[in-house]
């Protein structure tokens, strides 16, 4: 079976995980800060902060820049569930812009729209969580003039885009954006088994959420009234969340880490040899902009007729190739539905979720195996019509 997207686990990488088994630390040892350099180094920010998961990344960027019961946080519909979430974690409300018809990720004139909207009715966002759907950077700098417009910080969602860059700087850099969330998870561009971190070029920001991940708890500020406090005083001063990376986990991420331009590299190929192979299917093939690098972490197709990918999934399936969707778009969930948003509300979204399709894209994946998929992605189109 060809899944749709798998790790690269090297002996190296398991050899740095069994050296931290093998010291003295296992959770709270030097390993995660070394991890938060190595990302700063590999970005060009200046801080990071290690955690748990991208969705407790999310969650803490939203802690910090003051969302909370009452504000707003705007998103695209075309995102897993947590990009807005973090939002709801908050006691916010949620609302979403609709994506463009070329790239799938957020419309630039359609936020604009909505803004110029929400400044009359006073509803404008405190945050806007912008998605780097598949690896591809949103246009930043233009969404970093409505921010400062119309006073709204950013967080950019860039779970899917480590190693990808923006008019020449890797995504993560900060330069257009308050805080950039990573997600670490096994089918993600690296792996830390599970894991995320939160970059930002604000000091304050990253003290914040450093405090935060480990339940509110410092050890930096004593009692100067008690002569007998010694190295063992801490003082919960928040009411923080236990959204720790552990050393296991981060020891994987700096091996990984070695090698990220390399996977990204790889994608490329794969991704180039694609659109070449696929050309002459009646499908849309991904669309990039001048200013943006993809790092490839999905490799997304429309479909050209609606009602089929049902059948080519199911096609694909049983001839041992497992393709995916990405995604569903979250105003119809039912947990968004309570909230009154209905089909029809972002149609743009609606139009790309009844067509896309995710085919399989990671380092290990084969010429061979990748010829299997074209063929057989052939077939299933030309059977089906």
């Amino acid at each position: 079976m060809i899944p749709y997207g798998r790790q690269q686990i090297s002996e190296e990488d398991i050899d740095a995980v069994v050296a931290v088994l093998r010291s003295d630390f296992l959770t709270q040892g030097p390993v995660v800060p070394q991890f938060e350099q190595a990302m700063c180094d590999y970005t060009g920010a200046q801080f990071a902060v290690a955690v748990n998961s991208g969705t407790s990344a999310l969650h803490l960027a939203c802690l910090v820049l003051g969302l909370g019961e009452g504000d707003w946080l705007w998103t695209t519909p075309i995102t897993f569930v947590a990009s807005a979430n973090c939002g709801r974690y908050c006691g916010a409300l949620v609302d979403f812009v609709d994506v463009d018809s070329a790239s799938s990720n957020i419309s630039i004139e359609a936020l604009e729209k909505k803004l110029i909207q929400a400044e009359l009715t006073r509803c404008l966002p405190k945050v806007l969580v912008v998605v780097h759907l598949a690896g591809l950077s949103c246009d930043m700098e233009k969404i970093q003039a409505l921010a400062k417009q119309y006073r709204f910080a950013i967080i950019e969602d860039a779970s899917h885009a480590l190693g990808g860059r923006y008019q020449g700087e890797p995504v993560g850099s900060g330069r257009y954006s308050d805080i950039t969330v990573f997600s670490f998870h096994p089918v993600k561009n690296m792996t830390t088994a599970e894991g995320g971190m939160a970059l930002t070029n604000g000091q304050e920001l990253a003290e914040r959420m450093r405090l935060l991940r480990g339940h509110g708890i410092t050890r930096e500020q004593r009692r100067m009234d008690q002569e007998a406090d010694g190295p063992w005083y801490y003082q919960q001063i928040e009411l923080g969340f236990n959204y720790r990376m552990s050393d296991l986990h981060a020891v994987l991420g700096v091996s990984q880490l070695q090698r990220l331009d390399q996977f990204i590299a790889q994608r490329a190929v794969l991704a180039d040899r694609y659109g070449c192979m696929l050309a002459d299917l009646p499908l849309l093939l991904p669309q990039s902009h001048g200013a943006a690098a993809p790092a490839w972490h999905l490799y997304v197709v429309r479909l050209q007729e609606e009602g089929m990918r049902a059948e080519v999934v199911e096609w694909m399936r049983g001839e041992g190739v497992m393709t995916q969707v990405h995604y569903i778009p979250l105003h119809t969930q039912p947990y968004y539905r309570q909230f009154g948003f209905q089909e029809g509300d972002f149609p743009e979204a609606e139009k790309y979720y009844r067509k896309c399709l995710t085919l399989p894209i990671y380092v290990e994946l084969t010429k061979k195996e990748q010829d299997k998929i074209v063929a057989l992605l052939g077939q299933a189109l030309g059977s089906i019509e």
